[in-house]
């Protein structure tokens, strides 16, 4: 049951993956920047903006709907909208590069997110987030037994909301040094150089909690197994 449950979320993903990559393609040939990185990357057109930000608001509320209503507990039901969060991310770029031939590389620059600044980034950097998140809800959801929850050591979750907080800070790095200057510096930001150590850190103090995971359901099966041989 579990395992239909996993699937379905996967399959809601995917097919919202494809609705987000079809909405973006629209909207990038409307604006003629199917390549987010050139010169003015988000231009005023038509008073697009105001939709697209709330657009990005629903597309969380809809992500993590489903994840409330996969499971009944509340570990379980935020392992489902991450896993949903993570295969939506990583499917987006697989169906923008079928769609369009963009991107060219898992190096090239995208604009990430709009709220509450336009985040900017390799597209790796998102996708190894995204492959985490997919990583702790299965995890979560798959291999937690009923009365014996993991992933619960509030140490991990400590550092892995730091590890949020540096990543965050990473993507809109140029952002909040030119947000200063006004709207228009935003439209007209291209940054040029990532801060690859620091995403680095932070992505190593996200992955806490996924290693905690791992941890606990190894030293679990251990100690079935020599249960197992006892008997």
């Amino acid at each position: 049951m579990k395992t239909k449950t996993w699937s379905v979320v996967v399959l809601f993903a995917v097919a919202m993956a494809w609705v987000e990559s079809a909405v973006v393609f629209y909207l990038r040939t409307m604006i003629d920047r199917i390549e987010p990185y050139q010169p003015n990357p988000l231009p005023n057109f038509g008073g697009l903006a105001k939709a697209e930000l709330i657009r990005e608001a629903a597309t969380l509320v809809m992500l993590f709907t489903v994840g409330w209503l996969a499971a009944r507990n509340w570990r379980h039901r935020i392992g489902y909208a991450l896993v949903a969060f993570g295969v939506w991310d990583i499917f987006y770029y697989v169906f923008l590069k079928v769609l369009t031939p963009w991107p060219n590389s898992l190096l090239d620059w995208d604009i990430l997110f709009l709220i509450p600044l336009p985040w900017w980034g390799p597209v790796l950097a998102p996708v190894c987030i995204a492959a985490l998140m997919i990583l702790w809800g299965t995890l979560v959801t798959q291999f937690e037994r009923e009365g014996h929850p993991i992933c619960s050591n509030p140490k991990a979750w400590s550092v892995s909301l730091l590890g949020a907080v540096l990543a965050l800070y990473v993507f809109m790095e140029d952002s909040i040094r030119v947000v200063a200057h006004g709207e228009q510096a935003l439209r007209d930001l291209l940054p040029t150089r990532f801060n690859w150590p620091l995403f680095g850190v932070a992505l190593l103090l996200l992955a806490v909690p996924v290693i905690d995971a791992g941890r606990q359901l190894c030293r679990r099966r251990g100690v079935s197994l020599s249960d197992a041989r006892t008997i």
